[in-house]
């Protein structure tokens, strides 16, 4: 019995300390954050980019 003990305090001791998932959800977080002011930058931006290409095309 004692050393079922032990062996869950070890392994929760190594759960507790274990942050290597810690740096992927801060990833997730950061790709959301890009996502979140690219996507609608390319919205807002697009057609006047498209408008751009369109006048330097239509100069030749």
């Amino acid at each position: 019995m004692l050393s079922l003990a032990r062996l869950v305090k070890t392994l929760a001791g190594k759960v507790i300390r274990d942050d290597r998932g810690a740096n992927l959800i801060e990833y997730g977080l950061v790709a959301t954050l890009i996502a979140l002011v690219v996507m609608p930058a390319v919205i807002i931006l697009g057609p006047l980019v498209a408008a751009l290409y369109t006048g330097v095309i239509g100069a030749f």
